[in-house]
Parts: C-alpha cells; sequence; structure tokens
C-alpha cells in the first residue's frame, strides 16, 4: 500500500509540473582546480580545498581521488551539467596528475 501511495504522489507532483533531477556526486569548487600543482600540492591541501572525494581507488598503485558534480533534470525543463576531477598522487601523497572536465 504505501508504494502504491508513494508511486500515486509521484504522478500527482508531475501532474503539477513540479521539477525533479538526479543528482550524483556533490558541487566542488572548480575555479580552485587551477591551483593544483604537480609534484608539490598535497592530498591534505586537496582535501581541504574540495573537501572528501566522491570515490577513492588505485590506478597503477597509485590513490586515485574523484569528485562528481553530476545535474540531470528529469521535467520541468533545465540544462544537465557535468563535472568530474579525478586526482592520481604518488606514494608520498603528492599529486602526479589530474583531470577536470565539466560541460553540458
Amino acid at each position: 500500500m504505501r508504494k502504491a501511495l508513494s508511486a500515486l504522489a509521484f504522478v500527482a507532483a508531475l501532474a503539477a509540473g513540479c521539477s525533479y533531477a538526479v543528482n550524483v556526486g556533490k558541487p566542488f569548487n572548480a575555479s580552485a582546480v587551477k591551483t593544483i600543482l604537480i609534484g608539490k600540492t598535497s592530498q591534505k591541501d586537496i582535501q581541504q580545498i574540495f573537501g572528501n572525494p566522491y570515490m577513492t581507488g588505485t590506478k597503477d598503485g597509485d590513490p586515485t581521488w574523484t569528485y562528481l558534480d553530476f545535474r540531470y533534470p528529469i521535467t520541468g525543463g533545465g540544462t544537465s551539467t557535468a563535472s568530474d576531477l579525478y586526482i592520481r598522487f604518488n606514494s608520498s601523497g603528492t599529486v602526479v596528475s589530474y583531470s577536470y572536465n565539466s560541460g553540458q
């Protein structure tokens, strides 16, 4: 019964013209990407600037941090936006490489 009521509420909201979006990740300070210096910026610096990463992992044995901010409107119009920042660190915790992408 609860699922049926939830589905009915969702349909009613759509019919009323409400806007819904799917969001993955969270906003991060994209303007600060230019402050990243390969061989100098540390993991601690990155965490202070961008906060906790959306995801962590490894690439070729090196720690990697991923920041995502994806926003996709489902109803009500609007523009999809996507930003991602991938940062790779060496064993000393210093940035080895990074990649930033954004667009609509």
